[in-house]
């Protein structure tokens, strides 16, 4: 399996006054950060102090478009048509690409939050416009996502895809997230997460909730930085693969070398 994996975690999910995780220090871990961009989080000040702390720390900025659900954080479902959902995100990243922009840099990736994140994995008619967006606006952005529609949306209109492994969130046996809303969906013994994380990137596996061995492909790990301990155990995952002999960098170095070993693969069974 891949030896190389990037860290990205959920940045500027604060609004207005209130504040949500320490950004600055799980700054230290990440090679990538997903940032608020207004609709579940994040507000014009929030969204520029982090794109400049990304960018004095040698962070990755990606957009990280919502359900227009402030109250609920975006983790609602809403009943949008496929068309406001498209809409929806080119309106989040383009607000992103602003402060990036001002800040010298530029957005990276995208990766849908919340609700709209769980839904794009299975329905094809949000997967599709999600897709679209990006397609439409950037096509050197990464479409950050787990595998099912989503990913497949984005190949097909020629996009990057990055596969996200989530460290901290129980698996179902058909390789979906166990819903927020059921007991065990998210795992908080540090140990435990630590050993899983380590697993998806060096075998591509991950158990599943049944008990199931699943495969699971790992570019990037997400960190959450909103849960008790989130610094000190986001320390130990990184710790913790390079200890395995994995290499933490940039999305785009980890998709390089994934498509060169493909590369070097198929000529190998060319000439082989």
């Amino acid at each position: 399996m891949m030896n190389t994996v990037d860290l990205v975690a959920d940045l500027g999910e604060g609004f207005g006054a209130y504040t949500m995780g320490d950004d600055e220090a799980l700054l230290s871990v990440l090679t990538s950060a997903n940032i608020a961009c207004g609709f579940h989080a994040g507000d014009p000040r929030i969204m520029d102090a982090t794109v400049r702390h990304c960018v004095e720390r040698g962070v990755a900025v990606g957009a990280h478009p919502s359900f227009p659900d402030l109250v609920g954080f975006g983790r609602r479902a809403m009943d949008l048509t496929p068309d406001e959902v498209r809409t929806d995100t080119l309106y989040q990243i383009g607000a992103l690409q602003a402060f990036a922009a001002a800040h010298g840099t530029r957005v990276r990736h995208v990766a849908p939050h919340g609700r709209l994140g769980n839904l794009v994995a299975t329905r094809q008619d949000y997967a599709a416009a999600v897709a679209d967006a990006v397609a439409s606006l950037d096509r050197s952005l990464i479409v950050l996502a787990q595998d099912g529609a989503l990913a497949e949306a984005a190949r097909a209109r020629g996009l990057r895809v990055g596969i996200v492994g989530i460290a901290d969130r129980a698996y179902r046996d058909d390789g979906t997230l166990v819903p927020r809303s059921e007991p065990g969906a998210v795992i908080h013994d540090g140990g435990e997460i630590a050993a899983r994380t380590v697993r998806m990137v060096t075998e591509g596996m991950v158990r599943g909730v049944g008990g199931r061995d699943i495969p699971v492909e790992c570019d990037t790990v997400l960190l959450h930085g909103d849960t008790p301990g989130a610094i000190a155990l986001a320390h130990r995952v990184r710790e913790e693969l390079l200890a395995a002999g994995v290499t933490i960098a940039p999305l785009t170095e980890v998709l390089d070398a994934k498509a060169g070993r493909a590369q070097a693969a198929e000529r190998g069974v060319r000439h082989g």
